[in-house]
């Protein structure tokens, strides 16, 4: 009877022991913490993560709202993940340039919102490649380098004179 009761009280604290960790972090499940930051052009980066640090793991649907220079306004816009990275979201080019104060809203069950000032600029390419000269190379002078080609030409004849001749006095006449 001793043996069961042990069996059933160590099942008991096992499940106790799995269950009461989790209930924590469940608890702390229920909020997002969104960095909102622009993206160097005209369009803005969003980093998901749960409150507690935790690395989002699955996909929530964030909007994003934006008012900018002279009253101008976007969205909602619905942003998509992006392969950088778990968590990670980004609007494409939607702003204009100039300074924007930028909101992204999580709705339930993991809801959250984040605010931040953006200053959008306009998109660069890169700089045009300089113009590359192209000269045709200076005549050598005919020196100690000038002239080695007919040596090595020279003894690859020697070498497969050499291999001839052995080739034929190494046959053996039988007869």
């Amino acid at each position: 009877m001793t043996r069961i009761r042990k069996v059933l009280a160590a099942v008991v604290v096992g499940l106790a022991l799995t269950l009461l960790p989790a209930a924590p972090a469940a608890a702390q499940a229920d909020k997002l913490k969104l960095t909102v930051a622009g993206d160097g052009a005209e369009g803005v980066t969003i980093q998901a993560t749960y409150a507690d640090g935790r690395r989002l793991d699955k996909v929530v649907r964030l909007t994003l709202t934006a008012v900018g220079p002279d009253g101008q306004k976007v969205g909602p816009t619905q942003l998509e993940p992006q392969p950088e990275g778990q968590g990670f979201y980004s609007s494409g080019p939607v702003l204009s340039a100039g300074r924007w104060k930028v909101t992204v809203n999580s709705p339930a069950p993991l809801q959250s919102e984040a605010t931040a000032t953006v200053q959008a600029r306009a998109a660069q390419s890169p700089p045009a490649p300089a113009p590359v000269a192209v000269t045709k190379p200076a005549d050598r002078p005919r020196g100690a380098d000038a002239g080695w080609w007919p040596f090595a030409a020279a003894g690859l004849v020697l070498v497969a004179a050499a291999m001839g001749v052995a080739m034929l006095f190494g046959r053996r006449r039988t007869g």
